[in-house]
């Protein structure tokens, strides 16, 4: 085996990529790279009957908005496909067959005929006598393979086409010690395992099987993977030792648990309380059905990988804020928690806020800016430096881009309506005359700033005898056409003089 850290992420290309499924990635990533070594992509393609249309590009492209590059994979050199490729399972189906065939000469695997029929109905019966049916060491003497069936027999079924599978022999009476990075040690008593299957008489291998030769080809030297396949772990391990091979060492990660209620994190939930779980956007090529994705929802991939490394590891500081490179500085996989870590809505949303504060506001601007042209309905004529002053005015107020437009439609567009119960509340007998004569002060200053405009509108305020609530909440509405905004001199310095005058005016007209 390799000395060199060589870790795979292998999904399959059955639909888009869950988050589950990036941050697996991700962690194997970020331990690849704290040691040195090599992140590869693997496309686990055996299954044909599910695969979909367009998702391993969707993977790759994820990866890629994502920051999370593969050093080995599908796309990768000629030198590298001819020592570890190719990285698709389904181009590499030669080569399984052949190490079925060796387990099956070495006396750990046999060829099973038994027909789904019949599987179910010794299934029934197992359930009728109120057991239930596992084959395996206690069943496998008595059905339909070469354990049971004499050599002439199986290759009379065998020559004649009969279907067939290829079953792994669990050893018997065995207690076999496995080890997790994460968990610890696991004693598993062979005696519960069944026999499962490896290869098919069509020709193509099950998950089983491939995975271990292509991790043992690609000499994967850790395999990092989900808690689901904490079950296989025990057939994993002796598949490696009936191949005479060195097992990779082996940690699963815990799974991400729903915000709300108990069970793995699914669509459904993230549709039922409005998140994505996807990182890009996904089309069914079938249903044409639409799943948002975190790219499109106006998170920053930064903010993704962020949070996710967050989902069931944590360095142990009390830093929640880390660039790649700190992450892969701080990961150790042994911090890795065993527990389910719950997915949070709202912390996702806080890592976005962080991220976009991040941001320059010239940045914010041209951000803001593709946003707004997509809207005719907003003016088209601003400037990306005034752009850029209306983010810096509003971006601690909020999570993503698209909301500046909201927080800020002020800014973009002068209100044509005001809200009705800011104007019971706000706009009484003598307001009209106030706005009239605050339009006047605020006309007369030269020096046109926010510190200069507050300092003389408050002196105005003051020489009046009149109170701060019967001036500045009723300005503020005539500027934003309800009761929001950041510092209402900010809000004018801004706009400037000739938009201010207009907005006041028109409330005036509008309000009486």
């Amino acid at each position: 085996m390799s000395t060199r850290v060589r870790v795979r992420f292998a999904p399959s290309p059955t639909g888009p990529l869950h988050i589950g499924g990036v941050r697996t990635a991700l962690l194997n990533y970020l331990f690849a790279k704290k040691h040195g070594g090599d992140f590869i992509l693997r496309i686990e393609d055996t299954d044909q009957k599910r695969y979909v249309e367009g998702a391993e590009e969707y993977i790759t492209k994820a990866l890629k908005w994502l920051n999370i590059p593969y050093d080995q994979g599908p796309d990768s050199e000629a030198e590298i496909q001819e020592k570890y490729g190719p990285f698709r399972q389904s181009e590499r189906k030669e080569l399984y067959k052949k190490y079925a065939e060796e387990l099956l000469n070495s006396g750990w695997a046999y060829y099973a005929f038994d027909t789904p029929e019949e599987l179910d109905a010794e299934r029934l019966k197992s359930e009728s006598d109120g057991g239930k049916f596992t084959y395996n060491w206690a069943t496998r003497g008595t059905l339909q393979n070469s354990l049971s069936l004499d050599t002439q027999e199986v290759q009379k079924r065998i020559e004649s086409g009969e279907p067939y599978v290829i079953r792994f022999k669990s050893p018997v009476d065995e207690s076999i010690k496995l080890n997790d990075i994460i968990r610890g040690e696991i004693i598993i008593d062979t005696n519960i395992l069944d026999d499962k299957v490896l290869f098919k008489s069509d020709g193509m291998p099950t998950y089983h099987l491939a995975n271990i030769v292509d991790d043992h080809l690609m000499e994967i030297t850790h395999v990092i993977r989900g808690e689901e396949w904490l079950p296989s772990l025990a057939l994993h391990v002796l598949l490696y030792r009936a191949f005479g091979w060195d097992a990779p060492e082996f940690a699963h990660l815990p799974l991400i648990l729903k915000s709300v209620g108990k069970g793995k994190l699914s669509k459904r939930d993230g549709d039922k309380l409005g998140f994505p779980v996807f990182p890009l956007q996904w089309t069914d090529p079938v249903s044409g059905e639409v799943s948002s994705g975190y790219k499109e929802q106006g998170y920053y991939p930064e903010a993704v990988v962020n949070f996710l490394a967050f989902l069931g590891w944590n360095p142990g500081t009390e830093q929640e804020l880390f660039s790649l490179d700190e992450l892969i500085e701080a990961f150790e996989i042994e911090k890795v928690q065993k527990a389910g870590a719950r997915f949070d809505p709202d912390k996702t949303k806080w890592y976005n806020h962080q991220y976009l504060q991040k941001q320059s506001n010239d940045d914010l601007a041209k951000e803001l800016c593709d946003y707004i042209e997509q809207s005719t309905a907003r003016r088209t004529d601003l400037r990306i430096d005034y752009l850029s002053k209306v983010a810096g005015l509003l971006k601690e107020r909020v999570n993503f881009v698209s909301e500046l437009v909201v927080e800020g439609d002020f800014f973009l567009r002068a209100p044509e309506n005001f809200q009705e119960k800011a104007v019971k509340k706000q706009w009484k007998e003598h307001t009209a005359s106030y706005m009239n004569q605050v339009a006047m002060v605020i006309e007369s200053v030269n020096d046109f700033n926010s510190q200069t405009i507050e300092e003389t509108v408050k002196s105005w305020i003051s020489e009046k005898e009149l109170s701060f609530g019967q001036v500045m909440p009723p300005l503020r509405l005539a500027l934003v056409g309800e009761m929001k905004g950041p510092h209402v001199f900010d809000i004018i310095d801004l706009l400037g003089k000739t938009q201010t005058l207009d907005r006041i005016q028109y409330a005036v007209t509008k309000l009486g």
